[in-house]
C-alpha cells in the first residue's frame, strides 16, 4: 500500500499519488497518460493532474491496482 506520508514531491494535490516506493516500471504511464508523468531523471513515476472524468478514474485505478510495488495512492 502506498505510504501517504512518503509521497513524491511533484505530485499535484488531490486523492491520487504516488510514493517513492515506486520503481519507474512505467505501467501507471502506459495506462493513465492523461494522469501520471515520469520525473526528468526517470527514477519515480508521479500524478501530473488528478481525473476529471470517469475515463480518467477508471484508468488511475487500473494503475492503482496494476502497479506491482503499491506505489500507487488514493486518499479519496
Amino acid at each position: 500500500m502506498a505510504d501517504k506520508n512518503d509521497k513524491v514531491s511533484e505530485n499535484v494535490p488531490g486523492p491520487y499519488y504516488c510514493d517513492y516506493s515506486c520503481i519507474a516500471c512505467n505501467l501507471c504511464v502506459d495506462t493513465a497518460p492523461e494522469n501520471f508523468k515520469m520525473k526528468e531523471d526517470d527514477s519515480t513515476a508521479f500524478v501530473y493532474k488528478q481525473p476529471e472524468n470517469d475515463e480518467e478514474k477508471e484508468a488511475c485505478e487500473e494503475a492503482l491496482e496494476a502497479c506491482p510495488v503499491e506505489a500507487i495512492g488514493n486518499d479519496g
